[in-house]
């Protein structure tokens, strides 16, 4: 297995991922489903948005993305999926500790991530994977302009 950088090529495949629109807004936030492939890899456009693939082979197993903060030296890692297929063996955990590894080898001292609170298996997956809550005050401060309270997370080997 191995962590790859995104590839236009590989946005259609991650769109058909979702099976419903639950788990679309889960995944990344939008409201519409099926995700169109051109939404996909129109979020690589993002300067300081890195897509990398879970890859066995020629076979994708995960997608997810290190967003970049150089102002403020810390990176997000961001709309995390496994392919239906692949999951409950612990793909999520290998790709999030890649896309950590990425972050953490580009400079990064300070790596997040959120989770929607009724994704209890992304939570899982992302403690296992090496991620502690933040300090509550923290996360109330980062859920007050967003849309959902979202379990904010940090990469425990990382700065806090």
């Amino acid at each position: 297995m191995e962590l790859r950088p995104f590839a236009v090529a590989d946005a259609g495949t991650v769109a058909r991922w979702p099976s419903s629109a639950a788990e679309v807004a889960l995944w990344c936030g939008r409201n519409d489903f099926p995700v169109a492939a051109q939404v996909v890899a129109g979020w690589q456009l993002d300067s300081d948005v890195r897509g990398h693939v879970l890859r066995e082979g020629l076979t994708l197993l995960g997608y997810g993305e290190v967003w970049r903060d150089d102002e403020e030296g810390e990176a997000e890692l961001a709309r995390i999926i496994v392919a239906p297929g692949a999951r409950g063996r612990g793909n999520g955990r290998r790709l999030v500790r890649g896309l950590a590894e990425q972050a953490l080898r580009a400079g990064y001292a300070k790596i997040f991530l959120r989770v929607h609170p009724g994704n209890t298996a992304a939570l899982r997956c992302y403690q296992r994977a090496g991620f502690v809550p933040v300090d509550p005050a923290l996360a109330a401060e980062w859920n007050a302009p967003q849309p959902v309270s979202y379990v904010w997370l940090r990469h425990a080997g990382a700065g806090a």
